[in-house]
């Protein structure tokens, strides 16, 4: 019941965004805004985003297959690397329009941004409200991510109405180049982030020696080597390692063993751990460089 409550949610916060972003980059045209056009390409790395989480979230639901051996979680670093590029290429654009907008100014539409700004308030205001229900942690994300929209129309909301006062040029494209700027910050992030995960780094919240160390501390477990740990999405880790062991006169041992390090690696969000056990005699064949 939760995960339909969780589809539902997003898929209703996608098309809020999905609408919303073709009425955004519309308005902005329309009352020559570059500030609102670049809160449209914001909103629509949100729209990718979700769409991209409504799907996964569909997806994740279906068993691994002979392909897929580890599901489909791994699937959204694609989503994320497709959302990346294109608010890349989206934020180029608004800083090429913006900069020309202040080396020669026009004249934008005070009316048509401040009817805009209440809009983007109250629709982006009750996704984010609509998100906020939900239990999950894909919920919560997106929901602080739709609260920065709100506050980011606050900002054109109260450049609208200085506008209806001073008809100061320049506000609405500095405006633009503000958002671009934070836009991009949290984009290169994300997109170092997903590359890392990528390249199957080790997860920055799990100390590999730590646990190794906590492992060694086991009886019967002389040493531990080839140790990998990489994650598949960001928040469900992989974990494999080599034991070796000393003292073993009995199978049962060896099962004790690995339910000490079973009890151990509970605490970490392992989605898959493979244990390899090497008696104390015995040689590894695997190249000690991987």
């Amino acid at each position: 019941m939760s995960q339909k409550h969780s589809n539902n949610n997003i898929k209703t916060a996608f098309f809020l965004n999905l609408t919303f972003t073709i009425f955004e980059i519309i308005g902005g045209l329309y009352v020559n805004s570059i500030a609102i056009i670049s809160d449209a390409v914001h909103d629509l790395g949100d729209t990718l985003s979700l769409g991209t989480s409504w799907y996964l979230q569909e997806k994740s639901q279906k068993e691994a297959t002979k392909y897929f051996t580890f599901g489909y979680r791994r699937l959204s670093l694609l989503g994320a690397l497709i959302n990346c590029i294109v608010l890349i290429i989206g934020s180029i654009y608004i800083i090429y329009e913006a900069v020309g907008r202040i080396i020669e100014p026009e004249h934008s539409n005070a009316t048509g941004m401040f009817v805009f700004a209440i809009i983007g308030i109250v629709v982006n205001g009750y996704a984010a409200w609509k998100m906020s229900t939900g239990k999950t942690l894909n919920e919560k994300v997106i929901s602080w991510h739709l609260l920065e929209d709100v506050l980011g129309w606050f900002g054109i909301l109260i450049v609208s109405i200085v506008l209806f006062f001073k008809d100061i040029h320049y506000l609405d494209p500095a405006l633009s180049l503000v958002f671009t700027a934070y836009i991009l910050w949290n984009v290169v992030k994300r997109l170092k982030e997903t590359l890392y995960l990528f390249l199957q780094v080790t997860p920055n919240n799990i100390d590999k020696e730590n646990i190794e160390q906590e492992l060694l501390e086991i009886e019967h477990i002389v040493s531990i080597h080839h140790t990998h740990i990489w994650s598949l999405d960001g928040e469900h880790h992989v974990f494999t390692t080599h034991i070796k062991l000393d003292q073993i006169n009995h199978i049962t041992t060896v099962l004790s063993v690995k339910n000490q390090i079973k009890s151990i690696l509970k605490k970490y969000a392992f989605e898959h751990c493979t244990i390899e056990t090497e008696l104390h005699d015995e040689i590894c064949t695997i190249n000690k460089n991987n």
